[in-house]
């Protein structure tokens, strides 16, 4: 099975598509395409970490695929509040029947 999301992350103008993938409703894989050359990086210490099995990311231990992230972000200077790496996880839960597919969004407006 495979399941893809689009992702638009706001003012970096970097859209990104994820696609998860498994076989077993628990191992995934993912694929990353973007411009950003961060989430192109992010690309690869997933694919290097991959399958993920996502429900082990479920336990008491910080999520696999968010540490990373933190870690990459924090690295690269970029903006820590990314949306690509939640979107990420929500697809694993998704693919892996940890959670319903319904479209998430963010709206932010001056208060």
């Amino acid at each position: 099975m495979r399941v893809r999301m689009q992702i638009d992350p706001g003012i970096c103008n970097f859209n990104t598509v994820v696609t998860a993938e498994t076989e077993d409703r628990q191992n995934v894989t993912f694929e990353f395409v973007s411009e950003c050359e961060t989430i192109k990086e992010f690309d690869k210490q997933i694919k290097a970490i991959s399958p993920v099995d996502a429900i082990m990311t479920l336990g008491p231990e910080e999520n696999l695929i968010l540490s990373k992230a933190r870690k990459l972000l924090q690295t690269k200077g970029c903006c820590d509040a990314c949306v690509v790496p939640a979107g990420t996880v929500k697809i694993m839960q998704v693919i892996a029947n940890l959670a319903l597919p319904k479209d998430v969004s963010l709206k932010i407006t001056n208060a």
